[in-house]
């Protein structure tokens, strides 16, 4: 099953018992993806997907952060609970373990220095394919090129 399609399946569930956030929440995805279908002029492919998910996720931290720095406790619990629903439907991350040893493999390749860190970031990225997130990759890559 997709995950459009669990997306959908747990939206008319979450309508079925009246879950108000969660309805929201998925409502939002549901528009997000609708947007970038019509941004690229095609269905979206479960990358993409996962793609829009973590963009999501992405803006809602942002905006978690500024909650917290605000002392907007209800509005920083409301937003946790849409991160960890909108989490619940990507793909499982790579372990910092799993970053660490395609870092170390990244850097013995390309015979990279400290000076090298944006292109050893870059690659690194690139072979993660959005399943690491960034702040990790970087504090992995600063911690091998040192």
């Amino acid at each position: 099953m997709s995950i459009i399609e669990k997306i959908e399946d747990d939206l008319k569930e979450a309508m079925k018992a009246k879950n108000e956030a969660a309805v929201s929440t998925l409502r939002m995805a549901r528009s997000a993806f609708k947007n970038k279908q019509i941004e690229l002029g095609s269905e979206l492919n479960e990358e993409q997907t996962a793609n829009v998910l973590r963009s999501m996720v992405k803006q809602y931290k942002d905006a978690l952060q500024d909650f917290e720095s605000a002392g907007r406790i209800d509005l920083s619990a409301r937003q946790k609970a849409e991160i960890e629903l909108l989490e619940r439907y990507l793909p499982a991350g790579l372990s910092e373990s799993e970053i660490e040893a395609m870092t170390q493999k990244i850097i013995s390749e390309t015979g990279s220095t400290v000076k090298d860190f944006g292109k050893v970031m870059g690659l690194v990225v690139k072979e993660a394919a959005g399943r690491a997130d960034g702040n990790a990759v970087r504090e992995v890559v600063q911690k091998l090129l040192k």
